[in-house]
C-alpha cells in the first residue's frame, strides 16, 4: 500500500473489497496471502488486519485442509470503525519497546564503562602499592 498512514477504517474497507474481488475472480474464498497479494500489502499486516476484523465480527476464517479461508460475515459493521484515527497503537508500542531497548543498552554500556574504569583504577592502585613495597624493600 502506498499510503502508510491509512487508518483502520479504510484498510478494513480495502480488505473486505479484496475478499469480494478475489472470490469473484477465482470462485473461491481467499487466504491471507491471496488478500495481501491483491491489495499489495505485507502478509504480517494482512494477518493483523484480518485478526482485528475477525474480533469485530466483520469477517471470519474457516479452517480447511488448504489453510484458513476468509469470508465476509457482516460488512455493515465496517461503519462502526472510527474514522480518521491512524492505526498506530502497534507503532507506538514498537517505539516504546525500541526506546526501552536503547535505554537498556545505554545503561549496559555505561555500566561496562564504569566497570572498565574501576578495573583500571584497581590495577593502578595495585601497581602503586607494589611500587611502594618494592621501594620499602630496596631501602631496607
Amino acid at each position: 500500500m502506498p499510503d502508510k498512514n491509512i487508518d483502520l477504517y479504510h484498510e478494513a474497507h480495502l480488505l473486505v473489497a479484496a475478499i469480494r474481488i478475489f472470490n469473484h475472480l477465482n470462485s473461491r474464498p481467499p487466504t491471507v496471502e491471496d488478500l495481501c497479494r491483491t491489495i499489495n500489502s505485507s502478509i504480517e499486516r494482512g494477518h493483523l488486519i484480518c485478526r482485528k476484523l475477525e474480533e469485530l465480527d466483520i469477517i471470519e476464517a474457516v479452517a480447511g485442509s488448504y489453510g484458513a479461508r476468509w469470508y465476509i460475515k457482516d460488512h455493515l459493521k465496517l461503519e462502526d470503525i472510527p474514522r480518521g484515527e491512524p492505526e498506530s497503537k502497534l507503532e507506538d508500542e514498537l517505539k516504546k519497546f525500541q526506546d526501552s531497548q536503547k535505554a537498556l543498552s545505554q545503561k549496559i554500556e555505561s555500566m561496562q564503562a564504569e566497570q572498565k574504569q574501576k578495573k583500571k583504577s584497581r590495577f593502578a592502585d595495585m601497581e602503586k602499592k607494589l611500587k611502594e613495597e618494592l621501594e620499602k624493600k630496596r631501602l631496607k
